[in-house]
């Protein structure tokens, strides 16, 4: 497994609970009325929000939904954990749908500066990587070329894997899916030579 590209932050993003300013204000004072916290999380991913059989969530992401509910409510039950893809978290964000999305959500220019959002805090520094088959004998990234590499739909691991191909002068095939474990089970069933993702998820599969 091999890291590329920059490092991707994992940032508590677009909160405008704890920035400043007249939309921060409007932004808490709907969740107060409200009387819960909605807070976006992945759809599962081990050791940062994942729900277990009886729909308890855990992890680190949902442990900074509990803290803001804490600070806000006095009560750290007050919070909806609202499980969402890569490509609609953003956008929930945006709408409105959710107020908080300490997810897996790398720090931009692009999105902090262009697209309404506010990221407030660094909550886990994380990088990206590539997993192969032992079997295939890839001892670097560079012996990737022409590989067909499955990653996650909308996502800057979508653009990285561009970016370093063409630099490399490299060809690669992308296959991309909305989710992580529909991109792991891709893997899996051998619709890929590769999978590239942030490689704390990559650890949190059993693959």
């Amino acid at each position: 497994m091999s890291r590329i590209g920059k490092t991707a932050l994992l940032a508590l993003a677009g909160s405008l609970l704890i920035s400043t300013g007249a939309v921060a204000q409007t932004t808490l004072a709907k969740v107060k009325e409200r009387g819960q916290l909605l807070c976006g999380t992945s759809t599962g991913i081990a050791g940062f929000s994942l729900a277990d059989g009886q729909g308890k969530w855990s992890g680190l992401d949902v442990d900074v939904c509990r803290a803001l509910a804490a600070a806000i409510f006095d009560d750290p039950g007050k919070v909806n954990f609202i499980p969402l893809a890569s490509k609609d978290r953003l956008v929930a964000l945006q709408s409105g749908e959710i107020d908080v999305l300490p997810r897996t959500t790398t720090w931009t220019l692009s999105r902090d500066a262009g697209q309404g959002l506010d990221f407030t805090a660094v909550n886990y520094y994380d990088g990206q990587g590539f997993q192969l088959r032992k079997k295939a004998g890839i001892k670097s990234v560079k012996e990737l070329d022409g590989a067909s590499i499955c990653t996650v739909q909308g996502t800057t691991n979508e653009l990285n894997l561009a970016d370093y191909f063409r630099v490399n002068k490299m060809k690669y095939e992308v296959v991309a899916f909305q989710g992580i474990d529909e991109t792991v089970k891709a893997y899996e069933s051998g619709r890929c030579d590769a999978i590239s993702t942030h490689i704390s998820q990559l650890v949190s599969y059993p693959l």
